[in-house]
């Protein structure tokens, strides 16, 4: 039964492929009389000498290729964070098959409408059936399918590195004075396997540090796979200057968990070494536990927990509870929880006097769109009740950080990396 749906799948796969494989051949290789001059023809007559030989040697090439890259990543034989430069590779796989499933789905739908066209038109006094109008039909439907290549190749080109600063005012009811205008910058999903330059990391370091914090806060996933991603820039987290301190938590990414360890005592090895990591850094790491800072005289709570999610596939470890204790005399509390899911499935219900949790690992799956106050919408939505921004539920509120890095895909298309400022007020009147 096993055989038979692989069998299946693969048929299916194939049959997909020859399909845009036609799609991309008739659009270089054909002709149209009555258009002499048009795009079509002039692609055909540059293919003219041997062209149709070399398009379809490439093409297929890339489809081979591509079962055969991921065979090597999942063997463990080309490792894409160790060698850096293949993060791209893969980046052109990705961006090829999404293209190639866009133009499957538009140029299908052209052809049904073809399709439909030419039975109503023979099966009434419509006239005669106009191929032009097939050909206009199918010309756009391939217009739009292949939108995806460029728009996923500019994202990964002009948007990784984009940092911007989201500032927010949350208003807290009977906020201490000594607490007013308290500034706070959090970051959160470095993902440090897959950055290739260190340069944009001083860049986002240096807009973190001229926003003047008061604390700063990383709420998890420092890397993807290995502790060791974080060697090359160790040193440029460790020039983070917050007035209080830099305060972080574990993420899902953080444990080792996503990586084919020789042994058990390999993957414990590499988790001292990631707690190691965030010492060498100077940043303190909470992990099921608080820490009181005393500002002003008044007391803030931060809270950490280890990795918390109401999501079956994501490890949970986070004991809110444990990190809680000793808390309750604070004027303000502040949840550091790395996925957002906590905030629904245990913060709001159980622990109504955290006033503020701070998350991020949804990255707003590094595209969509946002249009203030009007609209925005991100396949993160789909998952995710909250996936990027401020919400707000009585007199709690969230925070979903959008991610400094990136994971997979090495670029971010309308959802750009984010740096947090958050500076707290007394809630006199409706500040958010």
């Amino acid at each position: 039964m096993t055989l038979f749906f692989l069998i299946l799948f693969v048929s299916i796969v194939f049959l997909l492929e020859l399909y845009v494989f036609r799609i991309l051949f008739s659009f270089c290789f054909r002709t149209e009389p009555r258009l002499e001059r048009n795009i079509t023809n002039k692609i055909a007559s540059y293919f003219d000498s041997g062209g149709k030989i070399t398009f379809t040697i490439i093409y297929w090439t890339l489809i081979i290729a591509l079962p055969i890259n991921m065979f090597l990543h999942f063997q463990g034989i080309i490792e894409p964070y160790e060698f850096k430069p293949w993060i791209y590779v893969n980046a052109f796989f990705f961006i090829f098959a999404i293209t190639r499933l866009s133009l499957a789905f538009y140029s299908g739908i052209a052809d049904i409408i073809g399709w439909l066209d030419n039975k109503i038109t023979k099966s009434s006094d419509l006239g005669d059936y106009d191929p032009g109008r097939k050909s206009f039909i199918q010309k756009m439907a391939l217009l739009v399918g292949i939108l995806p290549f460029p728009t996923l190749t500019y994202g990964m080109i002009r948007n990784p590195y984009r940092y911007r600063v989201r500032e927010n005012i949350i208003g807290l009811k009977d906020l201490d004075e000594r607490l007013e205008g308290l500034r706070i910058v959090q970051i959160s999903d470095i993902h440090s396997g897959s950055w290739v330059f260190k340069s944009p990391v001083e860049t986002a370091i240096k807009k973190i540090n001229e926003l003047k914090p008061d604390l700063v806060f990383f709420t998890g996933d420092l890397v993807n796979y290995k502790a060791s991603e974080m060697e090359p820039f160790v040193e440029f987290f460790s020039q983070i200057e917050s007035t209080y301190g830099v305060y972080s938590v574990l993420g899902n990414h953080d444990y080792g968990e996503y990586y084919r360890w020789d042994s058990k005592q390999d993957q414990k090895g590499n988790f001292q070494e990631m707690l190691n990591v965030h010492k060498r850094m100077g940043w303190k790491l909470l992990r099921n536990e608080n820490e009181i800072i005393n500002i002003n005289g008044a007391e803030l709570a931060v809270i950490g927990v280890e990795n918390y999610s109401a999501l079956p596939q994501f490890p949970n470890y986070g004991d809110l509870s444990l990190a809680y204790e000793g808390t309750k005399n604070a004027e303000v509390r502040i949840l550091l929880s790395h996925d957002p899911t906590h905030w629904d499935a245990e913060v709001r219900k159980y622990f109504e006097d955290i006033h503020i949790t701070l998350s991020g690992h949804t990255h707003g799956f590094q595209f969509g769109f946002e249009i203030p106050g009007f609209v925005r919408w991100s396949p993160s939505s789909l998952v995710y009740n909250q996936w990027a921004g401020l919400y707000q539920s009585g007199s709690q509120y969230l925070y979903v950080n959008r991610g400094l890095g990136f994971l997979g895909y090495p670029g971010r298309v309308g959802i750009l990396p984010e740096i947090t400022f958050i500076e707290l007020r007394d809630k006199k009147e409706d500040l958010v």
